[in-house]
């Protein structure tokens, strides 16, 4: 997970079917977004289906993301809870910036630009973040990183050692959308 994943250069049938499978994944999982890399699979991609700031619906699959931050007097940070498919379960609070606009490629390599507010900046930041070698634990002080897997560790057995890629059967952890 802390690498830098491939461009996705190859728009063919083995892509549509990969982007099929982590939409399925991110469902089952109940998560708002999904990288290629949390499946195992080295590339710059990643699916989502996460609301804005507003609760409006926005679903989507970038590749090759760039993400842009506002600067300056426009960057407001937000201190919400974040977590992560790959750390079922665990969630705390992570500072970013209040809105964030990606552009990439779709699954068919047609220009695609996502932006929004709220969770979706929150998603589209984690998810980007992914496809560099970036974890949202990375971005935490050594407390709040300490604290987030010893939660991880302590839901752990509630979920199967492949996770997301087998959801779980028991769905009694109802939290905060993960990405």
């Amino acid at each position: 997970m802390h690498r830098l994943n491939q461009p996705v250069t190859d728009f063919g049938a083995e892509l549509q079917t990969l982007v099929a499978d982590m939409v399925a994944t991110m469902n089952a999982a109940e998560g708002v977004g999904l990288a290629a890399n949390q499946v195992g699979v080295d590339l710059q991609l990643f699916v989502f289906d996460c609301p804005d700031k507003e609760g409006n619906r926005v679903q989507g699959v970038v590749c090759n993301p760039v993400l842009e931050l506002p600067e300056g007097k426009d960057r407001n940070l937000d201190e919400g809870d974040e977590g992560c498919l790959s750390l079922p379960g665990a969630f705390t609070k992570c500072a970013r910036p209040d809105y964030a606009k990606v552009t990439g490629v779709d699954q068919h390599g047609a220009p695609v630009t996502y932006e929004g507010n709220g969770l979706l900046a929150r998603c589209l930041q984690h998810e980007t973040d992914h496809t560099q070698g970036m974890v949202f634990g990375d971005r935490l002080s050594r407390k709040y990183r300490k604290r987030l897997f010893a939660e991880a560790e302590e839901f752990a057995p509630d979920y199967p050692s492949d996770w997301p890629v087998t959801p779980m059967v028991d769905h009694d952890h109802e939290e905060t959308p993960a990405t």
